[in-house]
């Protein structure tokens, strides 16, 4: 036997005991600090490598508790452990501001990052755009077309639709983004009446959007617009009919393209009650959800004296003050279709 072993064993127990002891607090104290600076490591460092190095999807059911959430994450590869992610969720704060919705994240985005998003509720925004002069009926056809969307939302009553692009989240209802857009048609048609020209041949804002429909329908060219607006502003206030192929096209269609030239016989059916060469004013409702632009230059036409406009061949159209003039314009337009064939 050694010295040194004999020397170890002439120690005292209470010593011998301590000594051990404070090797195994040495060895669990490294234990705790790796497995510290692996945690922080896995939370602050880059996260896990998606196999095609793309964006991971995914979402979070609305009422998703923490252990859901965390899950979910991990089973997609978003993060690397779920038990770290709760524990950091629960650290900083956070466990209870965690928000529903679809996410995507990054190949090798970080735990911190993903909890920061799912906290902010960055969630993927889906968009649907309603075009100027959409009919309802489209409105309701462009909505049922986004997967993204749930439940059923009913037509709308024609003009009652702001078209513009609208944000959307995954799993929201149709009914929920309809409504937003009749919200918003409403808003600004308050604003714009609120705002509207005075002496107006308009006399309530239906009135304006039946007109605005018109409008909508008359002219691809924006700038046209106030144009068109002025002109059937000055048959109004002259007891004019406005005479609007569009509004013809409406009772046949529902709004839909004619694909050809309006007859003679529809032009002259007297149950058309939308026909405008027929009745006086405005028809019973818009024909189209007339944008921003047309309930603009509705409400506040530019000062004319132009009576008349047809199209000119470029897109656009030629306006006139007279017949006599409106009469050339429209054998201009002959001669252009009988060259083209349009």
């Amino acid at each position: 036997m050694s010295k040194k072993a004999v020397r170890s064993e002439g120690l005292p127990l209470m010593r011998r005991l301590v000594i051990m002891g404070m090797s195994g607090f040495a060895v669990l104290s490294l234990a705790v600090m790796v497995l510290g600076l692996w945690a922080v490591w896995t939370y602050r460092g880059p996260g896990p490598e998606t196999a095609s190095g793309q964006i991971s999807s995914v979402v979070l059911r609305r009422g998703a508790g923490l252990n859901e959430i965390a899950s979910s994450l991990e089973r997609a590869g978003v993060i690397r452990s779920g038990a770290i992610f709760k524990a950091a969720a629960q650290v900083t704060g956070v466990a209870r501001d965690l928000k529903a919705g679809e996410y995507e994240f990054a190949s090798g985005a970080s735990m911190a990052r993903v909890l920061d998003d799912i906290r902010a509720g960055r969630v993927v925004r889906h968009q649907v755009t309603i075009p100027e002069g959409a009919t309802s009926e489209t409105v309701i056809e462009l909505l049922n077309a986004e997967e993204a969307l749930t439940g059923i939302a009913p037509t709308p009553p024609e003009g009652t639709v702001l078209p513009e692009t609208y944000d959307f989240q995954r799993g929201e209802d149709r009914a929920a983004v309809l409504q937003r857009m009749m919200d918003a048609r409403d808003k600004l048609l308050a604003a714009l009446w609120a705002q509207r020209q005075p002496g107006l041949p308009v006399t309530t804002p239906e009135e304006a959007v039946i007109l605005a429909s018109i409008v909508e329908k008359e002219t691809g060219v924006a700038s046209e617009r106030p144009q068109v607006a002025s002109v059937f502003t000055n048959r109004l206030r002259k007891g004019m009919r406005l005479e609007s192929d569009p509004t013809i096209i409406y009772f046949i269609t529902k709004g839909k393209p004619l694909g050809r030239r309006i007859l003679k016989s529809e032009l002259e059916n007297p149950a058309n009650n939308y026909n405008t060469y027929i009745i006086d004013g405005l028809p019973p409702t818009p024909i189209a959800n007339p944008g921003r632009a047309a309930l603009a230059a509705v409400l506040d036409p530019p000062p004319s004296d132009y009576l008349f406009f047809v199209a000119d061949g470029t897109g656009g159209h030629a306006f006139a003050v007279t017949y006599e003039e409106h009469r050339r314009n429209v054998e201009k337009w002959r001669e252009y279709r009988a060259r083209t064939g349009k």
